[in-house]
């Protein structure tokens, strides 16, 4: 089996079986965390190919119709994970996205929590702010109230997190529950 991808600008790419597995995988992967699995999947080809397609040879490549492919690319653009390019010679539009994990990590998160994470932190700072909570609703503040400061925190600490390089991510990561005991005086 082949096991590159062969990217002629007018011929379908062909992949390996371990090609088609990783890409069926991260589009079962992108439906169950609320992506499109259409456009899991054509990410997921981008990264796996390594190199530019055009619509016409992701459709054709992924057995999808062009038009989803194009709602897809747009769809992939607005979240700023796959980008235009162009080839010498050639009219088309081709899709690339980056090869660099760690910049495709940064982007998601960032993209999710400007998209889900904030407008739920402005609503509660509203929610808080316009309204008047009678005695029996007292327990109820305190319990948005705190809601609201965990999210504001964890805003803060995810902010400072992703400007990490990612080496030093990475070892933030490995170092997992010694923090924990580092923080409370404990040896390492």
């Amino acid at each position: 089996m082949n096991t590159e991808a062969n990217i002629e600008s007018n011929e379908k790419i062909q992949l390996s079986e371990l090609g088609n597995q990783f890409i069926l995988h991260w589009g079962e992967m992108g439906a169950r965390w609320g992506i499109n699995r259409t456009v899991s999947q054509i990410h997921a080809f981008l990264y796996f190919i390594g190199k530019p397609a055009n619509a016409e040879q992701i459709a054709d490549t992924l057995q999808v119709a062009r038009s989803n492919v194009s709602n897809s690319l747009k769809e992939l653009q607005n979240w700023h994970l796959v980008r235009i390019t162009h080839m010498m010679g050639d009219r088309r539009d081709y899709f690339e996205t980056s090869l660099d994990i760690w910049e495709l990590f940064r982007t998601v998160i960032t993209e999710r929590k400007a998209r889900e994470f904030d407008p739920t932190v402005q609503f509660l700072e509203r929610y808080l702010s316009e309204n008047t909570f009678n005695n029996n609703e007292l327990e109820a503040k305190k319990r948005v109230q705190d809601m609201l400061e965990l999210m504001k925190t964890l805003s803060i600490w995810g902010d400072e997190m992703i400007k990490l390089k990612p080496e030093t991510l990475t070892k933030i990561m490995k170092y997992g529950a010694k923090i924990q005991m580092l923080i409370r005086g404990n040896s390492v």
